[in-house]
């Protein structure tokens, strides 16, 4: 085995969804969208380390359960479910040579099940690692942007977003990524619920709402996929008119399967966020803020009456992954 580094390590950035517009079931099951992703800088970070065994062609790299460390990592899986894991076999299959087994460790801050593409941005940079990794190993590019956008798409919508980083405009399953223009850094704080929500039955129930909003000649759930409105205050700067146009067409049917979180809007709105609002299929609750002292007060504030709730201050945008 070659004389190289033997321990890796990348950032994975989460995201906020600023406009998530959901179209109508497509016939391959999923929704189509219209939405403005941004990262944000909280992080987990993935470590890999070399083993010193060399596989054949074909099995996982993985050498055993995954070592899932740091305050939100509860209840995340160490075995194959997990997406990193998945990542990882899906980029062995383009190897045409055998490889060495690999250790992973994944230190998380960001909510898991929280609508802030944690186990994305896991996948996102354990793909990304391991694709330098073994260029490195082998002194050869073994898999092109191409297939690693590939592999990402595949794994799941949020995952070529959170290797981009930055501000993009998703179409498709969100997997269809335009950069957009931004100015301005935002100021955010998240705020985390202890009971998870699933993001399937979130737009199972969007899906019911609509129907039934439909049946009853009410168009206010129609869907609303023009992002021209956020377009316009990423441009401009300004935090007070983004505030007034953020958007996210699952949040009707989140609070209502979670109306609880209504009141965590109630009080980061009380304790003077410009707004909030669901980050992507929740429960996470995201506040838009003025500043950094504006978004630590509010969280004090909802973290102290709201209970089993924690809370993150952040700032946007952030990049994608981060090789280290």
């Amino acid at each position: 085995m070659p004389n190289l580094q033997r321990e890796w390590k990348a950032r994975a950035y989460a995201k906020v969804n600023l406009h998530l517009g959901v179209g109508p079931m497509r016939d391959d099951g999923f929704h189509e969208l219209s939405t403005v992703f941004q990262s944000v800088n909280i992080y987990d970070e993935i470590t890999l380390r070399i083993r010193d065994n060399v596989l054949d062609r074909g099995k996982s790299p993985v050498a055993g359960p995954l070592k899932i460390t740091g305050p939100t990592a509860a209840g995340v899986p160490t075995d194959e479910s997990n997406l990193v894991w998945k990542a990882l076999d899906r980029l062995a299959l383009h190897i045409p040579l055998s490889y060495p087994a690999l250790d992973v460790e994944v230190h998380k801050q960001i909510p898991a099940a929280g609508g802030m593409a944690g186990g994305s941005a896991d996948a996102a940079a354990a793909l990304m690692l391991a694709q330098k990794l073994y260029a490195t190993f082998f002194e050869l590019e073994i898999a092109s942007a191409d297939i690693l956008q590939e592999i990402a798409a595949d794994l799941g919508s949020d995952v070529p977003f959170t290797m981009m980083g930055g501000t993009a405009l998703g179409k498709g399953r969100g997997e269809v990524l335009s950069p957009m223009l931004t100015r301005g850094e935002y100021h955010w704080c998240f705020i985390a619920s202890a009971q998870g929500l699933s993001t399937p039955a979130v737009f199972k129930k969007l899906d019911e709402m609509r129907e039934a909003s439909a049946s009853a000649g009410d168009g206010s759930l129609t869907p609303t996929l023009d992002v021209t409105d956020t377009a316009q205050a990423l441009v401009s700067g300004d935090v007070h008119r983004l505030a007034k146009v953020l958007k996210n067409d699952l949040q009707p049917a989140a609070l209502s399967l979670r109306p609880d979180l209504r009141k965590t809007m109630e009080v980061g709105m009380e304790a003077g966020a410009l707004t909030g609002i669901v980050s992507g299929s929740g429960p996470t609750i995201a506040f838009l803020c003025e500043d950094a002292a504006q978004a630590e007060e509010v969280r004090s504030q909802v973290t102290l009456e709201i209970p089993k709730t924690r809370g993150y201050v952040a700032s946007s945008p952030a990049p994608g992954v981060r090789i280290y």
